[in-house]
């Protein structure tokens, strides 16, 4: 059995708790969910709708640390999602389904794991049921334990 068979039998037997931390696990998602870029674009704001429109699902970018002159190849849309379109003051509303916000939580903070209780203040929705979508065993948009 591989380290990753093992890992994911040992967490489907661990109950998450309240303060149990997620985050979104994105290798996990990828390998799951084909589609994964379409909803990713789902997400993007107007402008990069427009620009990214005739997008390659294979692009790749340079991003150069400026303290360090490393260059690291990322994907396109994840990057401009994460770092442009997470931080428009419309990109959180009250019109989401409850995972599509979860997710967008997540993208806005970097993907830093956060409890239930966390997600309950930054939502407005109970912890409770915050637990109950996302700690069930079931990995919804990859958003699973830390």
């Amino acid at each position: 059995m591989t380290g990753a068979a093992v890992d994911s039998r040992i967490s489907a037997l661990i109950k998450p708790t309240l303060k149990t931390k997620f985050r979104i696990d994105f290798e996990w998602w990828k390998s799951q969910d084909h589609n994964w870029k379409i909803y990713l674009q789902s997400f993007l704001c107007p402008e990069h709708q427009k620009l990214l429109a005739d997008y390659s699902y294979s692009d790749q970018i340079d991003l150069i640390n400026p303290a360090t002159g490393e260059v690291t190849r990322v994907d396109a849309l994840l990057h401009t999602l994460a770092e442009h379109c997470a931080k428009q003051p419309d990109f959180l509303t009250g019109h989401s389904a409850i995972v599509d916000s979860i997710f967008k939580i997540f993208l806005v903070n970097g993907n830093s794991p956060l409890n239930a209780m966390e997600l309950s203040e930054l939502l407005g929705k109970p912890a409770d049921t915050i637990l109950r979508t996302i700690g069930t065993g079931k990995i919804y948009k990859g958003i699973k334990p830390a």
